[in-house]
């Protein structure tokens, strides 16, 4: 047995892989998230649903082709855990497996046929170097991953390093987002279809002020996906 091996099974013994929804310790099939909270999840498949809930929220706000959701996300749910992993305890490898899954569901559908980019919300390069990744971008990995659409993450930048949206009231987001996106090079999004991809949708300030900057050039067509939805 290598040295490799037996250092793993030691930290495994001292400090096990545990489910980050239940506590259990994961099988070594599983990655990330146990496959019981997986079944648990509140799955909306609002793909399906022209005119859902999250498609009635960010209408007439700017112009989108379809938007969906992959989970409910509340307090108490089994998601809620998963995105506090992915984003504050450097749990990487949940967001591909969300977006992974996410994205099998898509594929299986006419919602991703004629995207050509996935275009993840971008962090402020100061909030990139805290954190050290972009939790949308591991998302968007795990959908091109399932998909087999490239990802694009260097043409919509965050300009602004903005506050935290947390505990803000709607018009609040909106103010603390407006005009903090813009485009590099918005030719390069000329007649292409692109799938704006977050964590959750809140009031949605954020993917407007993104798609308010993918708007630069008119020729774009935007859709959105993320994996929860708060209503």
């Amino acid at each position: 047995m290598s040295l490799k091996i037996i250092l793993n099974e030691l930290s495994n013994l001292f400090f096990p892989n545990c489910c980050p929804a239940c506590d259990n310790k994961l099988l070594p099939s599983e990655e990330g998230v146990c496959l019981q909270c997986l079944h648990k999840l509140p799955k909306t498949n609002n793909y399906k649903d022209p005119d859902n809930p999250a498609e009635t929220l960010l209408a007439g706000r700017f112009p989108f082709e379809r938007v969906a959701t992959f989970c409910v996300y509340s307090k108490q749910g089994v998601l809620q855990p998963l995105i506090h992993q992915l984003k504050y305890n450097n749990k990487k490898e949940i967001g591909v497996l969300l977006g992974k899954l996410f994205g099998k569901d898509l594929s299986n559908s006419e919602f991703v046929n004629s995207i050509d980019f996935i275009v993840p919300v971008p962090l402020h390069p100061k909030k990139l170097r805290e954190r050290g990744y972009n939790q949308a971008a591991m998302i968007a990995q795990g959908l091109s991953q399932a998909t087999s659409i490239p990802i694009s993450t260097e043409n919509l930048i965050r300009v602004i390093h903005n506050p935290t949206q947390t505990k803000r009231t709607k018009t609040q987001r909106w103010e603390n987002v407006k005009d903090i996106f813009d485009l590099r090079h918005p030719q390069l999004f000329t007649n292409k279809h692109v799938l704006l991809v977050d964590d959750i949708i809140t009031t949605g300030s954020t993917l407007e002020a993104c798609a308010h900057a993918l708007l630069k050039n008119p020729n774009v067509r935007i859709s959105v996906a993320t994996l929860g939805e708060v209503f």
